[in-house]
């Protein structure tokens, strides 16, 4: 019998196109003879919505104009329920259970604790990890705090919550120049800026309260951008390395998704064997400390007097056909397909492990 899994995809942040290029990858590189299908899209305002495989994406090969088809069901969701999760709003019609969704939605309501909430209340396993490790690896103020006190390193940074002011002069005498300032629970560089004088500064601390109440001031980094793959629950492993370098400023949202060419990427990392295995261990480290499971892809800088310092984790990283995170499993011996089996199998595996807790006192 094949398992039931709905692919959870679009959403409610700046990275909804980037989300429907993931979900596209995944859906076409999952094997149908082990898994069934249901399609599920989240639109801009937030709607539910199922989709037939035949028509569910517009201008798909355009990652700028991608969009969701108007072809969709509206859903409402029923939580509690034996037979299946979601019924049809205009037909009345239950869909049948679901047995693991997939999500691939990216950041805000994707991967910040909020959908993984919400999934738990529909009793429903999932993919990747739970509210905590998500909400904690999505605010990258938080996630600095906790790996800091884990002795990892970090970049030195100040945060600012709106409302809040800070006198230039006093982050250039924290950080120094350049300094980088980016939304705290914002991804693929939404809202980022490089600063280097006091206008633009003003800037940029403009642009990133547009994203997020809260924003990250962070000290420029020289170094190479190195990332590793990290897959599983209790006993996680790290893929080979791999790293991005950029031909612009830095690794912006448009180098990443929309002009491809302007970034190279090296799979396995040209890093000596000694230095490689040091940043697979922090990455290991980092993923255990931040609550991580089912995956996470810890994004790096080497520096040239190879300290290791971590920028960011991502714990629904893209799946996009650029993406670093299945490449890096790939270079590693493991297939799409094989990878998307291992990242359900995991978590049905972590949801039995949750079945088997007491919920009740006296029982």
């Amino acid at each position: 019998m094949k398992t039931s899994v709905a692919i959870l995809f679009g959403g409610q942040s700046s990275e909804h196109e980037v989300s429907l290029q993931s979900a596209r990858n995944v859906i076409n590189a999952i094997d149908r003879g082990s898994y069934d299908l249901t399609l599920i899209g989240i639109d801009k305002q937030g709607r539910w919505l199922r989709f037939d495989e035949r028509d569910y994406l517009l201008d798909a090969d355009n990652p700028a104009r991608i969009r969701l088809s108007p072809s969709g069901k509206v859903l409402s969701l029923l939580p509690g329920s034996l037979d299946g999760q979601f019924v049809e709003v205009e037909s009345g019609v239950q869909l049948p259970r679901i047995d693991v969704v997939f999500p691939v939605i990216h950041g805000a309501f994707g991967e910040d604790g909020s959908l993984q909430g919400l999934l738990r209340l529909l009793a429903i396993p999932f993919v990747g990890p739970g509210v905590l490790g998500s909400a904690a690896c999505m605010d990258k103020d938080v996630t600095k705090r906790l790996l800091r006190d884990a002795g990892i390193a970090v970049a030195p940074s100040r945060v600012l919550t709106r409302g809040q002011s800070i006198d230039f002069k006093e982050v250039t005498a924290a950080l120094g120049l350049p300094v980088f300032v980016k939304p705290a629970s914002q991804g693929s560089s939404v809202g980022v800026s490089k600063v280097t004088d006091e206008a633009g500064f003003v800037a940029a601390l403009a642009l990133a309260f547009e994203f997020d109440h809260k924003v990250l001031i962070e000290q420029g980094i020289v170094g190479r951008e190195v990332e590793c793959a990290v897959l599983g629950n209790r006993e996680p492993q790290a893929s080979v390395c791999g790293e991005v370098i950029a031909n612009d400023e830095f690794y912006a949202y448009d180098t990443k998704y929309l002009n491809g060419d302007q970034a190279r990427i090296a799979i396995p990392a040209e890093l000596a064997p000694a230095l490689s295995e040091r940043v697979r261990e922090v990455a290991l480290h980092a993923y255990r400390v931040l609550e991580c499971a089912g995956l996470a892809r810890v994004d790096f800088f080497v520096t040239e007097a190879q300290a290791i310092i971590i920028n960011e984790v991502n714990t629904i990283p893209g799946f996009t056909s650029i993406s670093m995170y299945p490449k890096l499993w790939q270079a590693s011996g493991l297939t799409y397909a094989g990878l998307i089996d291992r990242l359900i199998t995991l978590a049905l595996e972590r949801a039995d492990e949750a079945r088997q807790l007491k919920t009740e006192i006296f029982s």
